[in-house]
């Protein structure tokens, strides 16, 4: 099958701006508006358009009002940033302190309390020498106290046998006339 041609269909005559080249050759001339190309007048609308928006809407105005808002808010927040920073620099030197002082305080605590234990051992030894010296002396009074009562019971259970053989004895070679020549004998000595 053969590709069948297609049909041109006459229209109206088109006339078509064209200006002789170079050579005789016809160039395509592009639409102008106040002598200026397309592109030129889009460039021009939207100049125009900005400056409107800019200067008319005052739209830079706010911008600018924001982008400053967004600069204050954003030096504001560098600025706590650094207070915060320093505090924060504060606290650490503060606590650093803190923890050298605590550990300077613990060693003092820690030989003061070595001090204390060593002098409450001292004492307490003291104490414990002094105490077995008091016993020792307690005992041995105790001990002569015993040996004192032992011999003066002794002596008394002594010349309580003396006595009672004296008597037995003055009672069984004395009689009455030997009490009589004895009391004669104490009187004249008088």
């Amino acid at each position: 099958m053969a590709n069948p041609v297609p049909e041109v269909f006459a229209t109206e005559a088109v006339e078509v701006n064209t200006e002789t080249g170079h050579g005789g050759a016809p160039t395509h001339v592009e639409p102008e508006l106040f002598g200026l190309a397309p592109y030129q007048i889009v460039s021009v609308a939207m100049f125009v358009l900005l400056l409107i928006a800019f200067f008319g809407a005052k739209v830079h105005k706010t911008i600018g009002a924001g982008l400053d808002g967004k600069i204050a808010a954003i030096k504001e927040q560098l600025d706590e940033a650094k207070q915060l920073r320093a505090e924060a620099e504060a606290l650490r030197q503060e606590y650093a302190d803190k923890i050298a002082g605590a550990e300077k305080d613990a060693e003092a605590m820690l030989a003061n309390a070595q001090h204390e234990a060593d002098a409450i051992l001292e004492k307490a030894e003291a104490d414990s020498k002094a105490m077995v010296e008091r016993r020792k002396r307690m005992a041995e009074d105790k001990i002569a106290a015993a040996e004192r009562e032992a011999v003066e019971d002794v002596r008394n259970r002594a010349v309580n046998a003396a006595t009672m053989a004296s008597r037995k004895l003055i009672a069984e070679k004395h009689d009455a006339e030997a009490d009589k020549a004895l009391a004669d004998k104490v009187i004249a000595g008088i």
